[in-house]
């Protein structure tokens, strides 16, 4: 179990690498979206390349984050039954999804994906609109990012099964972390007490108040 939880954590690391690098292509198509729509007003000039690119760049984001969402545990779920149960319960849910569920689907896309992706690249498929992208890479995306998948979902399996016989803590517990927006709100706050404080103590120094 010890060589299975050490896989787990590199399969873990890796998913998170991914993520944090792939979600920054979401700025990328925004700008791109944005030079597009300038130039197509400016210069009255426009490509479908333009278009394409961000069709890629947003499915790489979808497809190369889904192990990366899973591993946080912020994939859509219903809770309305499960968050009445015991973790453990919940744990032995979570493996019966990922067994028959999760890991079949994966597999299968995965399996029947590769394909289409090799007769792209071998006729070298090129987009149907005027200006278009070339197509396997396209092709490509839907394999690697369900392999990701299937990678995250062992981890997860793993980590279910070790919390089932005592050796980490829950794995399912969501770790909520403070958003930019909370942290500033939080460092105002505590920057108006520090400056209120030091404003009473100076008001005492010169007499004008007291010590409360």
């Amino acid at each position: 179990m010890k060589a299975l939880l050490a896989l787990s954590r590199a399969i873990d690391a890796s998913s998170e690498r991914i993520g944090r690098s792939v979600y920054w292509l979401v700025l990328v198509a925004v700008l791109i979206s944005a030079a597009n729509a300038v130039v197509r007003k400016v210069f009255n000039y426009s490509s479908n390349s333009f278009l394409e690119i961000q069709w890629y760049l947003f499915s790489v984001v979808f497809l190369f984050s889904a192990g990366y969402t899973l591993k946080h545990n912020e994939h859509v779920r219903i809770d309305i039954v499960t968050g009445r149960l015991s973790p453990r319960v919940r744990a032995g849910i979570d493996i019966f999804g990922t067994v028959f569920f999760l890991l079949p689907v994966a597999i299968l896309v995965t399996w029947l994906s590769w394909p289409l992706f090799i007769d792209a690249y071998v006729r070298h498929e090129v987009s149907t609109n005027t200006g278009g992208l070339i197509v396997w890479p396209a092709r490509l995306m839907v394999p690697v990012g369900f392999f990701l998948l299937i990678a995250q979902a062992l981890s997860e399996l793993i980590k279910r099964i070790a919390f089932l016989r005592g050796l980490i803590p829950d794995p399912g517990e969501k770790m909520v972390e403070k958003t930019i927006k909370e942290q500033m709100a939080e460092e105002i706050l505590r920057s108006r007490g520090d400056l209120a404080i030091a404003e009473e103590f100076e008001d005492i120094a010169n007499g004008r108040g007291e010590r409360r």
